[in-house]
């Protein structure tokens, strides 16, 4: 995100970022994808270690965004009763009345959510791809917007369950949460030590009722057939890697889902820079958060320690740009 636009969409959104780092310290490319899944109506995935500012981030935003958020922190024994809601049975009148869960929100930030078994996963799904929940024999729409802000530790698996393929496709992005900088952590350790770290108050910069209008505008942004061809040709690259020095790496590559992800994230990601029309930088920024949880690679690929990241890494260096 480009604070220096002077496009109103531009300053909207640099006046976002700088609210939000009166809490956060650094993590710019996070505030950026969070924004950009926002836009997109896409939910996402954050990986990374303890002690990144992932939760705080994400609560920060709903603060500024004045969006209605729950929180679920997810456990081995949670039940999909305590995601969704459940049919409470009432002696005095002899009835059952439905107790919707926390997941009737517009923004649920699901904790740890490889933590979650397998039936509370499968009740997860329906909601993040139906945007719908089935409480008994009554099915109820979800708000408008619903987003699923998950994070994840890619470190401790005692107590984990991996993420069924079909519902990690479909996060739009997984974001990988990297270590800040030295000058990041030299602020982060000072606003702590002098009791601030907690005491901000932050302004109501983006009401969530004017998403709709940004979402709007936000397709409004110039996409050329030959971006279209280019994001296609990325996607098919990761189905057949032979071609660019991967052979034997790729087990199964992106699904057409990827290329509609990749080609909605683009267009938002220029949309906040303040652009009309989506260039092959953008794609090529975006490209590793929606394809690297969509290609799985060999166990010859594990074995020589190479990861999602770097195929894709190829790959955008192999195909050709228009």
């Amino acid at each position: 995100m480009e604070t220096g636009n002077t496009s109103p969409i531009g300053e909207t959104f640099a006046i976002l970022k700088r609210e939000l780092h009166r809490e956060i310290v650094g993590q710019d490319k996070l505030i950026d994808r969070l924004v950009v899944a926002l836009l997109a109506d896409g939910h996402i995935l954050l990986e990374g270690v303890p002690g990144l500012a992932k939760t705080k981030t994400l609560m920060a935003l709903t603060r500024v965004l004045d969006a209605h958020m729950n929180r679920i922190q997810f456990t081995p024994d949670i039940l999909p009763s305590d995601v969704v809601g459940t049919e409470v049975y009432r002696p005095q009148s002899g009835d059952f009345i439905i107790r919707k869960g926390p997941v009737f929100t517009n923004l649920l930030l699901a904790d740890e959510i490889n933590r979650a078994p397998a039936k509370v996963q499968s009740a997860l799904l329906q909601a993040m791809q139906e945007r719908e929940v089935t409480i008994g024999e009554q099915t109820f729409k979800l708000p408008d917007p619903f987003l699923v802000l998950a994070t994840q530790n890619p470190l401790e698996q005692e107590g984990t369950y991996t993420l069924p393929e079909a519902q990690v496709d479909r996060f739009l992005m997984k974001v990988k949460v990297g270590y800040p900088s030295f000058d990041d952590e030299v602020a982060i350790v000072e606003l702590a030590s002098a009791g601030r770290a907690h005491e901000a108050t932050l302004n109501k910069v983006l009401p969530i009722s004017q998403l709709g209008e940004l979402r709007a505008a936000c397709q409004q942004v110039y996409i050329d057939p030959k971006i279209d061809r280019y994001i296609v040709t990325l996607v098919h690259a990761t189905r057949s890697g032979d071609s660019y020095g991967l052979k034997g790496m790729i087990e199964w590559g992106a699904s057409p889902r990827a290329s509609i992800a990749l080609k909605v994230c683009a267009r938002a990601l220029a949309f906040i820079k303040g652009k009309n029309f989506v260039t092959p930088d953008d794609v090529k920024e975006i490209a590793p958060d929606v394809l690297r949880h969509r290609v799985l690679l060999t166990f010859e690929a594990e074995a020589r320690g190479i990861d999602s990241d770097e195929v894709i890494k190829t790959l955008l260096n192999g195909v050709t740009v228009p």
